[in-house]
């Protein structure tokens, strides 16, 4: 089970914010080199509720230029996908050269939420372990490389996290009637999970674990595991000097009283 029974004592502000900008830098670096390259990446973030998933990838996508490094979070299958090989509707978001894919949930649903929740049955759940782990040697032996994360998050934070998105009205759609089932479930997720590692925990796309009951070192810690995995090296283009605007010539604008603007609400304040 994922308990961490000690106090976590959260990570300084100041020292965070730091870090999280050279970290950031850094992945900036690497997008160029994974560009120039022509390498495939793919990053999978698993875990429980409000463990955390969708605030690292925030700060790990954010730098980015996202035509390369794009976030899958796909919804629930329809009866068309449901009728397809169960891996098929991940595999058309794989990267092509110089591409990063991150996703936000991802295969393992069905080792997780959807063998819990019942919505698979055991026959389905075995051929999944039997699949995944074959299914991740191609995709590694096409060279691809393959990162899985675990968010671990302790049963107290969890629900000191669901009590502040019930509180927080912009937060609300992240609680859904299914994360509030799953909590009910929770030995149930703790079982699923401790076989789900056992069987597709191999040697060419092991389970990485983040301890998550500390947002801030989760984000850095997991940002810092990205960078060490790719061989990148600083590849970023020289800084273009700009040069003189040619003149406007007999260009004139058109009356801005022919133009629709967006009021401003917010003018500057009257000097003096």
């Amino acid at each position: 089970m994922d308990d961490h029974p000690h106090k976590i004592e959260r990570m300084n502000k100041k020292l965070y914010e730091a870090e999280l900008t050279r970290l950031q830098t850094d992945l900036v670096r690497m997008q160029y080199w994974i560009r120039d390259t022509g390498y495939r990446m793919i990053i999978l973030f698993e875990g429980r509720d409000a463990a955390g998933k969708g605030g690292t990838i925030k700060r790990l996508t954010e730098p980015l230029n996202p035509r390369g490094c794009r976030v899958v979070a796909l919804g629930t299958p329809t009866e068309r996908q449901k009728s397809q090989w169960y891996f098929q509707r991940y595999v058309e978001h794989f990267p092509a050269a110089g591409e990063i894919v991150v996703f936000d949930r991802s295969w393992y649903n069905r080792a997780g939420v959807e063998r819990v929740m019942e919505f698979c049955t055991p026959d389905q759940v075995e051929q999944f372990l039997d699949d995944a782990p074959e299914f991740e040697r191609m995709l590694v032996r096409s060279g691809i490389l393959l990162l899985k994360y675990w968010f671990s998050v302790s049963d107290t934070e969890q629900e000191a996290r669901f009590q502040s998105r019930i509180d927080d009205p912009t937060r609300r759609w992240k609680l859904s009637p299914m994360d509030l089932e799953a909590r009910n479930r929770w030995v149930d997720f703790s079982k699923a999970k401790d076989e789900m590692f056992t069987r597709t925990n191999i040697p060419e796309a092991p389970w990485f674990t983040v301890e998550a009951d500390d947002k801030r070192r989760a984000r850095l810690n997991c940002l810092r595991h990205v960078l060490s995995k790719v061989p990148w090296e600083d590849m970023t283009p020289p800084g273009i000097k700009l040069p003189p605007r040619p003149r406007k010539g007999d260009y004139a604008r058109p009356p801005i009283n022919e133009q629709f603007f967006v009021p401003n609400a917010y003018p500057q304040p009257q000097e003096g």
